[in-house]
């Protein structure tokens, strides 16, 4: 469902993490600029349900190492019609007697609501930049304008959250959201429902409530729970069901944080499932981002004459694989395998390149890392733990620009 007056409507993409639980792969970057599935960054899945949705007036609130973020929707999203009345608009934190930093999502939405106020928006939307799922925002617009709501929270099931972190439990009654209670909803697995960081508000609600929450102790509170101290039993307040029949995406009802490396790692390992849990291949839903011209991957024998081989992995443009084995894998742009070389069940970003007969298995390589020949990655993980980091499922990863001895 497209809606009619998109003009009407302003977006709110908030990518303020400060990307402490997925350090190393943070060092440089905010948690939206990730890469992810080999091409793409995690911005671009807020960024293109947008796009889809036909909004057009996005704002994209940041702050920490927010360079490369930045510098990707400049060069991936640029696509927008200034004289139309469309943006795309990076935010930084604004500057006053002292620097300011966002303690969170509502705190940011707190210290920019002079922003949102100049708008001439009716309605704002507010997404997460930093979760990986895929939603018509058009659907829950039209059902949010249809029930005359205040507030629309949007609600995922516990049992499809991939064992995510739910900042509280929502009672629901129909539409209706008619409690709020503190805490995560229970074991995976177990019914119920939470926010999923995705709100629309009428823009005086939203004006008011942030003013409401103007006070001692806001640090550190979510925006489902300034909702809850300020706002419940006033105006209506309805949930909006992810991953229902409405909407124009193919209902794969997947959706994933990311707090923590090993999700990170769980999530792209995801898409090599023989059917994937989430659809990046639906034809009149592509993931948009921001791709240099490469030439295609290819796989070439290799100097001993044994044949490249690559098994259910994915291969961005201009990587090479020669003479060496791919096997359950994700590889960004211009990665090169070397004669010999192994790689299982990893995840290697753009510029890597892998020496010959090196093995790496059940790890992470950052940017323009050079493993040298016969190295050993995630084969051994206690002599990994002396030299990188090693997540709690025991994924070694290495940060970008990590030179060997």
């Amino acid at each position: 469902m497209l809606l009619s007056n998109p003009q009407s409507i302003l977006t709110v993409v908030l990518a303020t993490g400060d990307g402490k639980r997925l350090m190393p792969l943070t060092s440089h970057r905010t948690v939206a600029a990730i890469p992810f599935a080999g091409s793409y960054r995690v911005i671009d899945f807020a960024l293109s349900n947008c796009l889809h949705s036909n909004l057009r007036r996005i704002m994209v609130f940041s702050q920490f190492n927010a360079l490369s973020l930045h510098n990707h929707i400049r060069d991936g999203w640029s696509i927008f019609n200034a004289d139309l009345g469309e943006f795309v608009m990076p935010v930084t934190p604004p500057i006053t007697d002292e620097m300011t930093t966002y303690s969170g999502y509502a705190d940011a939405l707190i210290k920019n609501a002079y922003l949102l106020e100049r708008t001439d928006a009716e309605h704002i939307i507010v997404v997460s930049g930093e979760q990986i799922y895929r939603m018509d925002y058009a659907a829950i617009l039209a059902f949010h304008l249809k029930q005359d709501s205040a507030i629309t929270v949007a609600a995922v099931e516990r049992a499809i959250s991939n064992g995510g972190q739910l900042s509280a439990t929502l009672k629901l009654r129909g539409h209706k959201l008619i409690e709020i209670l503190p805490g995560a909803v229970g074991e995976e697995g177990a019914s119920g429902y939470g926010p999923m960081e995705v709100f629309v508000f009428k823009k005086s609600v939203l004006l008011e409530l942030l003013e409401l929450a103007r006070a001692p102790g806001v640090n550190g509170r979510t925006i489902i729970d300034i909702i809850r101290d300020h706002w419940m039993g006033r105006e209506r307040i309805n949930a909006y069901r992810f991953g229902g029949v409405g909407g124009r995406v193919s209902q794969d009802k997947y959706w994933r944080t990311l707090a923590s490396v090993d999700d990170y790692y769980d999530a792209n390992m995801d898409l090599l499932k023989l059917e994937p849990p989430l659809d990046i291949y639906q034809a009149d839903w592509p993931i948009r981002t921001h791709q240099l011209q490469r030439p295609p991957a290819r796989t070439v024998a290799g100097r001993s004459c044994t044949e490249g081989i690559c098994v259910n992995s994915i291969v961005a443009g201009g990587t090479v694989i020669a003479g060496g084995g791919v096997s359950r894998s994700v590889l960004g742009n211009r990665v090169y395998i070397d004669d010999g070389a192994t790689v299982e069940d990893a995840i290697l970003s753009s510029g890597v390149v892998i020496g010959e007969g090196a093995q790496l298995q059940r790890c992470m390589i950052d940017r323009n890392v050079i493993i040298p020949r016969n190295e050993q990655v995630g084969v051994d993980l206690e002599a990994d733990r002396a030299r990188f980091t090693v997540t709690p499922n025991g994924v070694v990863v290495i940060p970008s620009d990590a030179e060997f001895s």
